[in-house]
Parts: C-alpha cells; structure tokens; sequence
C-alpha cells in the first residue's frame, strides 16, 4: 500500500489520537486529534509509550496487534494505545482516552473496599434476603448476634428463626409493607443458635426489577434491643410499683375511714351480744333451743373481734406500721381459718380437707393478718369449686408440711384452673377474673406473706384445679428470741 493509501486510515473524524509509524519507529501520519494533541505541546515521548519503538517491531515481526498499552500524561490523562499492523513496514497506533473510565474504575475500587470494611466491622447485622425469607448473604456480624455465621445462615429462611407466636404475623406484615411501600422497620423476637430468644430491630428495604417493578431482593438492617427492652419493662414495672403505692397509700387512708366508721357498730354488736348473753345466762335453761341461741352469740361476738382485729392490723400493714410479730404454731392458725369459713363452706357443699403433717415448727408472724391470708386463699378456692361445681358435692384440701428449714402451705381446689394470662397477672394489683372482686386479695395476701419472710405463687394442680402455694420461713428453737 502506498503512503497516501496508508494516510487514508488517519480518518479525520476519528475523535481518538491516531498517527502511523513506519518500521524504524518514525511518525509518518497522523490525524486531526493526534496533531491538536501534539500543537498542545506534547512531545511526542510524552504520548507515546516509552518503548513504542519496541512495539512497533514486535507487531511488525510477528503481524499481530498489540493492544491496551497505558500511558500517563503529565495532565493526569490516561491513553491506552493500540498498535496494529497494516502493512510489512507501517503500523497504524491508536490511543484511547481511558481518564474516566479509570476514575470510575478507581472510585469502585476504593468505594468498595469501605463497604466491605463498614460491612466487616459494624456491630449491626446487614443481610440479604430473597422475597420469600431466604438468606442471600449476611455481615460477620451474624456470628456475634446469633451465633452463626453467615456461611451457615445462607439459604436458610430467616422465618424459621422468628418467635413461634410471631411468626404468622411477622410474615403478613413483610410481605404487605415490603410490595406497598418498600420498606418496613419491625421489632420482633428471633432465636440464637443457643435456643433463647432476642429482640430485634430490623429495617428492611425491597430491591425492585428496574422494568417490571417487581421485589427481586431484600437488605435488612438488624441491631439486638434485647437490653433496651429490657430497660423498658424495668421502667414499666417501676411505673406500676409506683402506681401501687399510690394505691395502697390511698386505700390506707380509706381504710382509715372505714376503721373509724366500722368500729363503732362492731363494738355495739360485741356490746349487745355480751348483754344478750347475759340476759340469757339470767333465765331459766331452755333446752337444746337455749344452748344454740347462747353458742350464736358467742360466735357473733367472736366474728366482730375478728372483723375488728383484722381492720386493725390491716390498717397498720398499709401505713408500713411496726409489725405484731409473734411465734406460733401454723397448724392452730390453719384450723382456726377453717373454722372461721366453715358455714360458708357448708353452704357451698365444698368439703375442706386438712392434711396437715406432723410435729411442724413454729412461725414468727402476725397472726391475724396471717389468718387473714389463710382465709381468703380457702374462700377463692370455695368460689372456684363452686364456678365449676354449683351443685355437686366437691372438696377444697388444705396441706401443711416443713422441710425443717420452712412451712409449707398448699391451698388446692377443684376448680376450672387458670390459663397462662391469669397465672400471670393473679397477683397484679387491681386485677381480677371476678365480675364483682376488686383485685386486691391476692395481692395484699403476697405482699403479707412477703414481709414475713416468704412467699405466695400460683401453680396449676396436676388434677385440673389451682394450686395456692405458699410458705415461711420456720422457727428453730435454739437462739430465738421472741420479739
């Protein structure tokens, strides 16, 4: 080919430098982007490789292209030249302006390299996920969180990790938020490899096929609030202990009021019974008539001390008063109690049982507020049998027992039992399954029990009923001393 033929390769709307060299490595040819380059006052040695010489006759020698050769030009430029044969002695070189691409290229690079460090490093679980739940991939923060580590938990639906009572609705709520809005923040329970659970705050976003829309991918974001909701039900039940001693102090109060305004009538009812014994010790023996009459008001005065006593002591436990602390045998106040709900036992067809063991060691407590707690976990039991057994025979069993260290005492009814929620809530302040109970018995019996040195707890009997449980701390006979 001649040098006008090859002049024609330097095609003069070609944007890229081209020039033509002959096998001794002279320029002989060179196109408009090439000459703008050079009148820039770039010398030749500077836009060319260092040792196109070299290249030359190698593509030359061997009539093969030589391509991709960098150079860098003092302005930061990046060409990248390609030499091709196109003759036995030319060579056609044409350079390519690579500067942007190889910014690009050096900004992913470094772009990068500070995910994977941030990815590595954050305390925060980041993870893929198909839109059906499957892991795609997760950050090493996996292995500290849930004890696993990503090459473990990918293609392995998350949804099997989740809290079994949460499950159902966790899923409806992704897969509802995720196709609507495309994002979701969520707080829920998920399990660790060591079987407990931990709160989760994970926010996820939906990847979406450019075209059609659809949700092909899911980044989720996961940090563990186990110790933040922790804090929260600690302020919570601060709150509600706050609460309650408001209340109590209130209805220490109230119970202020009452005391003074029930007093008067229980001393006038104790006042009339004693005269009427008296009147009736006066007359004439009457027969079985009279000895009812007179065992009557016995009783009644009886129960109006008791009534008296107990609004007494109650008063005083509520305004965190001294205590009346004295030793005595839980099996005489557990038979003093049976025999104080007696009649209304009767009137239920509720059977008490006492199985109270033998030789049982002495309690230091105040009696009447502690035969107060025996007789409203007996009389919950009667109402219970009886919810369940309106008219049929039925039993309630009262157990003392000690391991010498403690006494324990069990209230077991018949009754229809208690659900998980119940067993709960049974001794939370103001609560109550009673259409009519104000919630306070249960309560005010375990803070008693409590500051006595025991304690109070609901369990579900083995037979279907409830089992009230409680126990104090027993007397040794050596080194007592009586408060």
């Amino acid at each position: 080919m001649s040098d006008q033929g090859h002049a024609s390769l330097l095609q003069a709307a070609d944007p890229q430098p081209t020039c033509l060299f002959d096998a001794s490595g002279r320029m002989c040819g060179w196109n408009p982007a090439m000459h703008d380059l050079l009148a820039a006052g770039n010398a030749p040695d500077i836009l060319l490789p260092h040792n196109h010489a070299q290249l030359i006759t190698a593509a030359l020698g061997q009539q093969r292209a030589i391509s991709e050769v960098p150079v860098q030009t003092p302005g930061q430029r990046h060409l990248l030249w390609t030499f091709i044969p196109v003759a036995s002695d030319r060579i056609l070189a044409r350079a390519r302006d690579a500067t942007e691409a190889l910014n690009n290229e050096q900004q992913a690079v470094v772009a990068r390299r500070l995910y994977r460090l941030i990815i590595e490093n954050t305390t925060d679980l980041i993870s893929r996920h198909t839109p059906e739940g499957t892991f795609l991939d997760a950050s090493p923060a996996a292995w500290a969180l849930l004890g696993r580590w990503p090459e473990q938990l990918r293609g392995t639906q998350i949804h099997d990790l989740f809290h079994p009572q949460e499950r159902d609705e966790i899923r409806q709520r992704y897969d509802s938020a995720l196709e609507q809005d495309g994002y979701l923040t969520i707080s829920y329970r998920i399990r660790h490899r060591d079987g407990h659970y931990l709160w989760f705050e994970t926010a996820s976003r939906a990847i979406r096929e450019t075209y059609t829309g659809k949700v092909v991918e899911v980044v989720s974001v996961s940090r563990d609030i186990t110790e933040r909701i922790r804090s929260e039900e600690h302020s919570r039940r601060l709150q509600d202990e706050l609460a309650h001693a408001t209340r109590l102090a209130t209805l220490g109060e109230l119970a202020s009021g009452i005391a003074h305004e029930i007093n008067q009538p229980l001393a006038a009812i104790v006042n009339y019974a004693a005269a009427s014994q008296r009147y009736l010790a006066a007359l004439e023996p009457g027969g079985e008539p009279g000895r009812r009459l007179a065992q009557g008001l016995e009783r009644i005065a009886s129960h109006a001390q008791h009534a008296a006593e107990v609004i007494k002591r109650m008063r005083a436990f509520l305004r965190k008063g001294p205590r009346r602390g004295q030793r005595i045998s839980p099996a005489l106040l557990a038979q003093e109690a049976v025999r104080l709900c007696a009649w209304e036992a009767q009137q239920q067809q509720v059977e008490i049982i006492q199985q109270i063991g033998e030789a049982l060691p002495d309690v230091h407590v105040d009696p009447i507020l502690l035969q107060q707690v025996l007789l409203n976990l007996l009389r919950n039991a009667i109402e219970a049998n009886r919810d369940k057994y309106p008219d049929t025979p039925s039993q309630v069993y009262l157990r003392l027992s000690t391991d010498e260290r403690r006494v324990d005492l069990q209230v077991i009814d018949q009754g229809p039992g208690a659900s998980d929620e119940q067993l709960n809530s049974m001794f939370t302040p103001f609560y109550t399954s009673k259409p009519d109970g104000l919630g306070l018995g249960l309560s005010m019996s375990q803070s008693i029990v409590e500051s006595f040195g025991g304690g109070l707890e609901a369990l579900r009997d083995e037979r279907g009923g409830l089992c009230l449980y409680s126990w104090l701390p027993a007397l040794q006979d050596v080194g007592f001393i009586q408060e």
